[in-house]
């Protein structure tokens, strides 16, 4: 097993968000594709198929639980030989948000797919951070959304 963590200024919530939208890859290093509706959360019990960016042959994924803004646990099953289960987990802390992506691999193949997924299971965590930051950077503030076209502030 193997665990991933890094920090990030997003919040939890927009952190969830772009981790319980299994529809959006788009931040994934090892995930091309999902074949979903637009939209769809992820809850335990979902078994969905996506492309990885090694090869175009769909794998299935198995949605095993969900604490929502916490914790979202599934298992890859993608050929004979091989088990993969995945752990997101995100919390809050003083310096930010902690996300942690862990990575335990079973089965005889093993050895040969961590090694050739082991560089980009470590930029998981980075990528959803940076996902979420760019995310939050590209929506307006309260401020500037609630204040009317025409009216002037003088500081009274």
């Amino acid at each position: 097993m193997r665990t991933y963590r890094t920090i990030s200024s997003a919040s939890v919530d927009e952190l969830w968000q772009k981790i319980a939208d299994l529809a959006d890859v788009s931040w994934h290093p090892l995930i091309a594709k999902t074949y979903v509706p637009k939209g769809l959360i992820a809850k335990p019990g979902i078994i969905y198929q996506a492309v990885t960016r090694f090869s175009p042959i769909p794998i299935r994924i198995f949605v095993e639980c969900v604490n929502p803004r916490e914790l979202m646990s599934v298992r890859v099953l993608a050929m004979p030989g091989i088990e993969e289960r995945v752990i997101y987990q995100v919390e809050s802390t003083v310096c930010g948000t902690r996300i942690s992506y862990s990575v335990n691999l079973r089965g005889w193949l093993s050895p040969l797919v961590w090694l050739l997924t082991r560089p980009y299971a470590a930029q998981v965590a980075s990528a959803l951070a940076q996902a979420a930051e760019q995310a939050t950077a590209g929506t307006p503030s309260v401020e500037s959304s609630t204040a009317h076209p025409n009216s002037m502030d003088f500081g009274f």
